[in-house]
């Protein structure tokens, strides 16, 4: 699994790595002090997970999150723990506080390992579906065909998915990762680690706690969209 570290002190970089290397999965392919250069980093060497610093010169962690268009999985490592629920509003895997009990890092990277693992699993030749396209939904003795631009949105339950629409609420047996590599990013968006959307069944937009957004849905459902998820939206839909 490739990871970088984004830590501005270089003693805790060692310490870190020094941990690390009880986990021969784990290569280090880069680690930086600076916010700006590991963004750069990020991109250029696309991995897998980052042990990410919140209190950092320049820029701090959600920052730098939110100028990434693809984060890998997200470790924090911090000294303080006030940042802990924000974190979460970032899917975050997980939060570690200094110094980093290595009880704790080794269950965090068990959680990667198998979030890895099963996206890997899931990985889907199928063709990409665009907003003219139908689907076939079954659950149990039940069949729909659906046009996809009916579909209200969709909703992570475990290895599963809940699918909306009309008024129905079918689970099927396909992860929300998976179904985000087919779907046409022109109608749907990842709004949080669990739903994803209907654009075109946006009746409302309200500003929310710690800067996130609600969406109203045409059907009466609130959304929140994560922090991380809220800049991408506005980004994509800003004039």
């Amino acid at each position: 699994m490739k990871a970088i570290i984004v830590e501005d002190s270089r003693l805790a970089r060692l310490e870190l790595k020094k941990l690390l290397e009880s986990f021969d999965w784990i290569d280090i392919v880069a680690e930086s002090g600076d916010p700006d250069q590991a963004i750069q980093l990020i991109n250029q060497l696309k991995p897998e997970l980052i042990f990410l610093d919140i209190q950092m010169p320049g820029k701090n962690g959600f920052e730098l999150l939110d100028e990434l268009s693809d984060p890998p999985i997200v470790i924090f490592t911090t000294a303080f723990d006030e940042y802990a629920l924000r974190s979460f509003e970032y899917d975050a895997l997980d939060y570690l506080l200094k110094p980093i009990d290595p009880d704790r890092l080794e269950k965090a990277l068990t959680k990667a390992s198998q979030l890895i693992n099963n996206s890997n699993a899931e990985s889907d030749v199928s063709v990409a579906l665009d907003a003219t396209s139908s689907v076939f939904i079954k659950e149990g003795e039940d069949c729909w065909m659906v046009e996809l631009q009916k579909i209200i949105y969709f909703e992570s339950i475990g290895n599963y998915c809940r699918v909306y629409f009309d008024k129905q609420q079918p689970l099927i047996h396909k992860s929300l990762n998976q179904l985000e590599k087919r779907l046409p990013l022109d109608l749907f968006f990842r709004v949080n680690r669990q739903q994803m959307i209907n654009l075109k069944f946006i009746q409302d937009v309200v500003p929310w706690f710690s800067g996130n957004l609600k969406l109203i849905l045409k059907n009466g459902t609130e959304i929140e969209v994560s922090r991380r998820h809220a800049s991408r939206f506005k980004n994509m839909l800003s004039l």
